[in-house]
């Protein structure tokens, strides 16, 4: 029996490299949706006979339901996730079907994980926050607090260079994520953290070399806390060129909130910001770049643990991160019924098989 994937969102630039990782490392017949058929997709996808394209809207609750009845695993791609709740799992939970998203926002993946007893008991894998941040970079810490005795801090730093390869998606998502406060675990308990601040310098691996990252939410902030028994988890973004952070700097301090909660104000900087980055790409490229370093006991002996990732294309990296994961799902190597962040759900085992398949380089 062929399997079949439906991909949401799947004309975007992640969902578009979501597709890609699949037609690369499997066999599974392709579903790619979008609100509108666009010719350039439609032309795109002729050559390649393991893929369609579906129009479908997400608000259309019985054509969704019949498009993941028609397949064995749906991944969801339809971000900005703020602005989306958890029924497409909720429908992968009726319908049976096994769920894998690139959700990247705390609020959203809440609601995803208290589905977990519905999902257990529908017997489906739901794994969410996949992709490069969060998704590749949640595996590289499970790694790291493997090497330990006891884990005592977690710190993970992202850099993207221009738009990432993104798309506009990526703006979005960065804008967004400055409207609000949030919780993050220091010292063992939960402390207010006001976005893209207390700004520090980390070394990342050529052509990176020193750069600054700032508090930026993410869901790994919570779910690490979670997964391992830890006293600290630091979650940190930046940009390159850096005038982008401190162009982001002005936007997070000192532009009116309102200005940050208006979707009509974050679509305008979305789309400023990326026909800056449409210039800026020539010559920053369109990488990423992650360090992971956990802290704690080893021995009897205080050490730190680090892994650093460097890519040239963010899109791509992130296609590979979901890819992986989905590729082991219908292989059937993971199978843990449930809702589960990545960290808990896939092995370091399988990481680094799926990784290494792919080309992607981890130093650790």
């Amino acid at each position: 029996m062929t399997d079949r994937v439906l991909i949401l969102g799947g004309r975007g630039r992640i969902g578009s490299c979501v597709a890609q990782d699949l037609i690369n490392h499997t066999q599974a017949q392709i579903t790619v949706t979008g609100r509108q058929a666009i010719p350039e997709v439609t032309a795109r996808q002729q050559g390649e006979t393991r893929a369609q394209f579906l129009v479908l809207e997400l608000a259309d609750r019985e054509s969704l339901r019949d498009a993941i009845a028609a397949h064995n695993l749906v991944i969801h791609c339809a971000g900005p996730f703020l602005y989306r709740d958890a029924s497409v799992l909720q429908l992968c939970i009726e319908q049976g079907v096994n769920y894998l998203d690139v959700s990247d926002n705390r609020a959203f993946t809440r609601k995803a994980l208290a589905l977990s007893e519905q999902a257990t008991t529908a017997g489906i894998t739901a794994i969410v926050n996949s992709g490069i941040f969060p998704g590749i970079s949640n595996s590289m810490v499970r790694h790291d607090v493997e090497r330990l005795d006891q884990p005592e801090k977690i710190h993970l730093s992202y850099v993207v260079a221009g738009s990432g390869g993104a798309g506009v998606t990526v703006m979005r998502t960065t804008f967004l994520g400055l409207q609000e406060p949030f919780e993050a675990w220091i010292d063992n308990r939960w402390q207010i953290v006001k976005p893209y601040s207390n700004r520090e310098k980390i070394k990342l691996p050529a052509p990176y070399g020193n750069v600054g990252v700032y508090w930026f939410d993410m869901p790994e902030a919570f779910t690490l806390v979670d997964s391992f028994p830890v006293k600290t988890v630091i979650t940190k973004f930046g940009s390159i060129p850096d005038f982008y952070n401190h162009l982001t700097w002005i936007a997070a301090h000192i532009f009116p909130s309102s200005w940050l909660k208006n979707p009509g104000g974050i679509e305008f900087l979305s789309q400023v910001s990326y026909r800056m980055t449409n210039v800026s790409d020539r010559f920053s490229g369109i990488g990423v770049a992650i360090r992971s370093e956990v802290e704690g006991q080893k021995d009897g002996k205080f050490v730190s643990v680090c892994s650093t990732l460097v890519h040239e294309n963010t899109a791509v990296a992130a296609g590979a991160g979901t890819g992986s994961i989905a590729e082991l799902m219908l292989t059937n190597q993971l199978n843990k019924v449930g809702v589960w962040p990545v960290e808990q759900a896939l092995s370091t085992k399988l990481f680094q098989q799926t990784m290494e398949n792919r080309d992607i380089k981890i130093s650790f």
